[in-house]
């Protein structure tokens, strides 16, 4: 390469200007090294910290984007036909936009369905009834059958403490809108989402029953109405007394104000118009459809296990994912 001296020639004195490092085609060394370090600092520091910026901004408001946008419904009833197994039985689940967070119980629930023993090919059966947008959007995500429940006035996405207003509202709408499903000729099991699933249940049910339900606690006989029922499982077969039932139970709710659906079945079971309608119920045995309440004895027979008495989605989420790491 070519040394060649500042403006007024090489030698010392105040005359003698900086060098300049040049190649032979003319380019400044020094220059090109101090733009190569810039570069590589861009490439090193500055494009990751750009990648999380943007994918924290995107992270952020996603929600607020997916929530504006025009989600594709289906009707209720091309998506229970799609879901209905032979004899026009379908499984049903409610979530709402804290259920069915990612994470959440929503995740678990259909976990359960994967690792249990022969129950992944009832995810064919199961639809997810959505309470608000947030949870319809992340539903769609994770399986093919979603319905989207609309309730006017109402925002259902946030986390429903136990007998508040807001869970009451839900409670009853649910009662009302299976109802609606017994009247379209579909029976159907209706679980919570903190319910995993083990077994397939259908080999516990009993043949004679119209409404068949799990228990907080037991006390041996699936006949005797002084069980402690529990809503958040139920076999329900769709006949004429099913649906009058379930109508009594829905108006039952102004006898009883301020109680939700599974205080008010505590109380109407006993009605004389259950025997005038000809409803037969069986309380199902906590052996084989356990809950926090009354663990089963024998893990191996338990085909649902419900996070019943455990309140609160963070405590829920950590008790069941400790139970399906078992």
């Amino acid at each position: 390469m070519n040394i060649t001296g500042g403006a007024g020639g090489g030698g010392s004195g105040g005359g003698g200007g900086d060098k300049t490092l040049l190649d032979t085609s003319g380019v400044d060394i020094r220059l090109l090294y101090r733009i190569t370090k810039i570069m590589l600092f861009m490439a090193v520091v500055v494009l990751p910290s750009m990648v999380l910026y943007n994918s924290a901004y995107s992270s952020q408001f996603l929600p607020a984007l997916i929530s504006r946008s025009e989600l594709k419904e289906f009707p209720l009833d091309i998506v229970l036909e799609k879901a209905a197994m032979g004899d026009k039985t379908v499984i049903l689940t409610t979530v709402n936009g804290a259920w069915a967070a990612n994470n959440s119980l929503l995740d678990l629930f259909l976990e359960s369905f994967h690792i249990g023993n022969n129950t992944k090919r009832l995810l064919n059966h199961l639809v997810i009834i959505a309470l608000d947008q947030k949870s319809y959007a992340r539903c769609l995500a994770l399986h093919p059958l979603c319905y989207a429940l609309k309730t006017e006035g109402v925002d259902f996405s946030g986390e429903a403490y136990y007998s508040t207003p807001n869970y009451l509202e839900m409670m009853w709408r649910r009662i009302d809108f299976l109802r609606s499903i017994l009247t379209m000729g579909y029976s159907f099991i209706f679980t919570d989402a903190d319910i995993m699933w083990f077994l397939d249940p259908f080999q516990q049910f009993f043949q004679d029953a119209d409404f068949q339900i799990t228990c907080d606690t037991y006390i041996g006989n699936p006949y005797d109405v002084n069980n402690r029922p529990n809503g958040g499982f139920n076999y329900v077969k769709s006949n004429n007394r099913i649906i009058e039932f379930y109508k009594f139970w829905y108006a039952s709710r102004v006898n009883y104000p301020g109680n939700h659906d599974q205080d008010v079945l505590n109380r109407i079971k006993y009605d004389p118009y259950i025997s005038q309608i000809g409803l037969k119920i069986r309380f199902l045995d906590t052996t084989y459809f356990g809950g926090f309440c009354e663990p089963s004895k024998d893990f191996n027979l338990v085909c649902t296990m419900h996070a019943n008495c455990c309140f609160g989605i963070d405590s829920k989420v950590h008790d069941l994912k400790v139970m399906l790491e078992d």
